[in-house]
């Protein structure tokens, strides 16, 4: 049955924690999963939540505090001593551990470390913390199974069972060398159904795909996508095997990325969050409103040139609005498929020529039926075939300009290392609104003599 947080249930559990009635609230927690207990923290008091905590089983805690946000978990553990977070951080996995002790002070990070009883683990910790967070090294964790190429399957599987009390979910054992050189990757199945004796460099697969150390955060979420990996091995330039990646950590690059995307393409800037300060999201939201008043206020001085044309035709000020949408429209649509094609590096590519070739034959069939609907509506409600013409003809004339927009804006962008993403929002829509309302009344100052 899925969980579902309401008021009530809130402020049963409330009740509960101001009793301090710890059998009650294990009793109720016991029937929650971890992520359910996480949502629930976030609608409590600071205090409440960490008496709630604390009620639990150690591991249970560990698991809430590895589901939590990284912002709401910095504040969250503000309450707790540093021996009481080592306790929690011990149970981590070593990448896990990182991005928790990352978010804290620098006092707490090394009280903490000093503090943890897996000395391996703070081994681990300490080799990934000089890692930046968004290449591989950051996203690695340390704990795996790996066997040395001269082991039988019997070593092999021993080792295996010493190795794995440690490391969460085992995809597969990394074969390698005596001097920790990936050589390869050895699967569980193959180890089940080989003889005892058989030895490893007999078994294991020398097509290993791995990454290095320095390689960013976006190449391993391709990597793992591309060639449908639920782990990625990390290696440093000697190739030495140093951790490896599961698809957890890469499914967070990807939803970042996405985010941050959508968040570009609306024209917000930084990572926001709907509850942020109220400067941090006006900051965000703040410098593309600015750029879309100045499109405005351009694109209202550029109309107010062509006064006169409206006072001999006011007919012509009623599609002003189609002209500015339309165009907006089309340049973010088009936009939204380069970046598609732009941020997929899997196959071929495609040159400028052949995406404005296959840009232009859309943009002509969608500028062709627009056109002619809107040519039929001025016939319809009276208005002269030549300012029904004009119109058609702008709307035409806006939809390739506004595909072309579109088009080679996000290509120039990434080819001078800007986040093309951001083309897709307010600038691409100032812009064509510009262009526009240029050549509406170019063209109607060309065929109606004005």
């Amino acid at each position: 049955m899925t969980f579902e947080l309401t008021k009530l249930y809130v402020d049963h559990i409330q009740e509960l924690i101001e009793k301090e009635d710890s059998e009650a609230i294990r009793s109720e927690m016991d029937s929650l999963f971890s992520a359910d207990i996480t949502s629930l923290l976030s609608e409590l008091e600071t205090e409440s939540a960490k008496f709630l905590v604390t009620q639990l089983n150690i591991e249970t805690g560990a698991a809430i505090l590895a589901d939590m946000e990284p912002n709401e978990r910095r504040e969250f553990l503000k309450v707790f001593t540093s021996e009481e977070i080592s306790r929690f951080v011990n149970l981590f996995d070593s990448d896990d551990a990182v991005d928790l002790l990352n978010e804290q002070p620098i006092r707490v990070r090394e009280e903490v470390i000093a503090l943890l009883e897996d000395r391996e683990q703070a081994r681990f910790i300490l080799d990934l913390l000089h890692y930046d967070e968004d290449v591989a090294g950051g996203l690695m964790q340390k704990e795996l199974v790996k066997a040395n190429v001269n082991w039988t399957v019997n070593q092999c599987i021993e080792e295996l069972r010493k190795q794995a009390e440690d490391v969460g979910k085992v995809y597969a054992v990394y074969v390698v060398d005596d001097f920790g050189k990936l050589l390869g990757i050895l699967s569980l199945k193959k180890i089940v159904l080989a003889h005892k004796n058989t030895r490893i460099e007999s078994l294991y697969d020398k097509d290993v795909i791995f990454v290095e150390t320095y390689r960013p955060a976006e190449e391993v979420a391709e990597l793992m996508q591309r060639y449908d990996l639920d782990a990625l091995p990390v290696v440093n330039v000697q190739s030495k095997l140093l951790g490896r990646i599961t698809i957890d950590d890469v499914i967070d690059v990807i939803t970042d990325q996405a985010s941050s995307d959508t968040l570009a393409m609306a024209g917000i800037t930084g990572d926001v969050e709907e509850d942020d300060t109220i400067w941090q999201q006006t900051k965000a939201r703040l410098p593309w409103l600015l750029v879309g008043m100045m499109g405005g206020i351009l694109a209202a001085k550029f109309i107010s040139f062509f006064e006169g044309d409206l006072k001999i035709i006011p007919a012509m000020a009623a599609f002003i609005p189609i002209i500015g949408s339309t165009g907006g429209n089309v340049g973010i649509q088009t936009s939204s498929i380069i970046l598609q094609s732009l941020a997929d590096k899997t196959g071929l590519d495609t040159t400028v020529g052949q995406r404005l070739i296959r840009m232009f034959a859309v943009a002509f069939i969608n500028g062709l039926i627009i056109s002619c609907i809107v040519f039929g509506f001025n016939l319809l409600i009276g208005n002269d075939v030549q300012l029904a013409l004009v119109v058609s003809t702008a709307l035409m004339s806006v939809v390739f300009l506004a595909s072309f927009m579109g088009t080679i804006t996000p290509i120039l962008l990434e080819r001078i290392g800007i986040n093309p993403a951001v083309a897709s929002g307010p600038f691409i829509t100032t812009a064509n609104d510009l262009i526009g309302y240029g050549v509406y009344f170019g063209l109607a100052h060309l065929l109606l003599n004005l």
